[in-house]
């Protein structure tokens, strides 16, 4: 009810400031309105976007799954405050996966928030960042998830990404030469993940990654949008490396996962968790190329209890999951707006410490773009292999608006 009544008043605000402002009608996918105070010393764009999945999957021996939903449903705000110089984004969650997740730690609340985040450019190349938002890690986690090749991310993604959290973050960019170009970001946050409000439980989280372009920019920062929608007339790449290091991490997957909530609520296992990433970017008339390699590890992946005892769920040992994962996509757009694209993600988990086999996921994708990213339908097939286990078969078919 309170999302409601907050929605409704918002809704109401805008109207009430788009007639006393100066705001322009954009066209499709740039924005609901744009907004410009009338000293100038402020923007705002109001963007709307939505997902609509379709999934069946079978199993080998097993019968039939299917479901329909809204897959994501967000309200997006950025703009400038006082000068350029002091940007802004807001992005609200208002399907049920986004707003999923709540508990004890996030006070049993929806986790309406996933980006507050205010942007400083205060010297020359050098911007400081304030609030929650994505970390620096593996690019398939930043690239929005409005501007994928295919239907969602892949496998290793959902392993170990460290996606967003609380912090700060300090960006910057400079030339070697007239192309060659060396962008730096340094996170710290922490450590748990998005919408907390228990306080830091464990250490920080630091997080550095560097990423090297020596063909110049991408057009329309294409080194972070799936396909080459903008057909680079010049071969583009982008190569980067990240490592994350969880101090005293106190969730399984670093500040993804669970809680290592120790026997009869004492306290919190910790132990230091890192994750390596590596990834790249290529794309040249239409040809799109995305590698990434994970790897995570940690001091002690095995979950004690104050006393030393295994730390157990239910009847099992908790552990951090460490092990590597490799993401292999490429695609072709054609001059019509139709994309074929392929996807190849191999998970290795430490077999030893999680129990869990290896597995690897084969995916092929159609996508018609009707107005960029904005406009879309998409569909792809998945064929899921896992040692010793039963064979799956995914379909899904999406369509996304983006406002």
């Amino acid at each position: 009810m309170k999302l409601k009544t907050t929605l409704v008043a918002f809704f109401l605000f805008a109207l009430t400031v788009v007639n006393a402002q100066e705001s322009n009608a954009p066209k499709f996918g740039k924005g609901l309105f744009n907004l410009v105070g009338k000293d100038s010393t402020w923007t705002m764009k109001i963007g709307l976007r939505a997902q609509f999945l379709t999934t069946s999957i079978w199993e080998d021996g097993e019968s039939n799954e299917s479901s329909m939903l809204i897959r994501r449903s967000r309200l997006k705000f950025d703009g400038y405050a006082f000068s350029p110089k002091f940007k802004y984004k807001f992005e609200l969650g208002l399907s049920n996966r986004d707003q999923s997740g709540a508990s004890q730690f996030t006070s049993n609340a929806p986790r309406y928030i996933l980006d507050a985040v205010v942007m400083w450019n205060f010297y020359e190349n050098f911007e400081l960042w304030f609030g929650q938002t994505k970390l620096p890690g593996n690019r398939e986690r930043v690239i929005s998830s409005a501007n994928l090749q295919q239907v969602d991310r892949s496998l290793l993604n959902s392993r170990f990404t460290i996606d967003r959290d609380m912090g700060m973050q300090l960006r910057h960019h400079f030339k070697l030469s007239d192309k060659f170009i060396i962008k730096e970001i340094f996170s710290i946050a922490q450590g748990e993940g998005r919408n907390i409000t228990t306080g830091n439980l464990g250490g920080h989280q630091f997080t550095g990654r560097v990423e090297l372009f020596p063909f110049g920019s991408f057009i329309s920062k294409g080194d972070y949008k799936g396909g080459d929608l903008t057909r680079e007339q010049t071969p583009k790449l982008s190569l980067a490396v990240a490592y994350d290091h969880n101090n005293n991490a106190v969730k399984n997957r670093s500040n993804q996962g669970s809680y290592m909530i120790k026997d009869n609520g004492d306290g919190f296992y910790e132990t230091n968790i890192n994750t390596l990433f590596i990834d790249a970017m290529f794309k040249y008339k239409g040809f799109s190329f995305m590698a990434e390699y994970a790897d995570r590890d940690a001091k002690d992946p095995f979950a004690k209890n104050s006393d030393d005892s295994p730390l157990l769920k239910d009847g099992k040992q908790v552990v951090v999951q460490v092990g590597k994962g490799l993401n292999l996509q490429t695609g072709y757009l054609f001059k019509n707006s139709w994309e074929v694209s392929g996807r190849y993600t191999n998970i290795e988990l430490d077999k030893a410490i999680t129990g869990k086999n290896p597995e690897s996921q084969y995916t092929l994708g159609v996508s018609k773009y009707i107005a960029g990213h904005s406009l879309k339908v998409q569909t792809d097939i998945s064929h899921l292999e896992v040692d010793g286990a039963n064979n799956e078969l995914m379909w899904r078919l999406q369509f996304d608006i983006h406002f």
